[in-house]
């Protein structure tokens, strides 16, 4: 009965620690892949190309693209800058882009969609929602991730 109390003691302790292990491992993940793209949104010069999964810049660098990228079927969010492929988020169950103007919508903090003209793009919103798996069923879940992030140099 002692053996038995004690296996199943011990049991849900490491469900436990790993269920806050992959708390403290999505926060991590999503605080970096923020840091990452509000950093470089600020800083790109123009939007040019638009998917609800795929955001295509022109970097500070004029030669240079700057692309985010989320593929459903890896589950990932990728970061493309000066050839280089950076995988910003894993496990990430969905994940839309949305583009706005400038103006805010009268008595509201809002702003007025673009009709999905890169050109006309002055914040972007990014929502996501990333998991992680227990012995092998889903069980932790962060909350949708999500922010608007302004181009300053548009």
């Amino acid at each position: 009965l002692a053996l038995s109390a004690l296996v199943s003691f011990t049991m849900y302790t490491g469900r436990s620690l790993a269920g806050m292990f992959n708390y403290v491992s999505l926060e991590q993940q999503t605080c970096t892949a923020l840091d990452y793209m509000s950093r470089d949104i600020r800083l790109a010069n123009q939007l040019t190309g638009f998917t609800t999964n795929k955001l295509v810049f022109v970097d500070a660098n004029p030669t240079n693209q700057l692309i985010f990228e989320y593929s459903p079927d890896d589950r990932t969010l990728t970061r493309v800058k000066e050839g280089q492929t950076n995988t910003l988020l894993t496990g990430c169950d969905s994940l839309t882009f949305s583009i706005y103007q400038r103006n805010t919508i009268t008595n509201s903090f809002d702003q007025y969609p673009t009709s999905l003209q890169a050109s006309n793009t002055k914040v972007i919103q990014v929502s996501w929602l990333c998991s992680r798996t227990i012995t092998g069923s889903k069980l932790n879940t962060e909350l949708v991730q999500t922010a608007k992030i302004v181009i300053r140099n548009q």
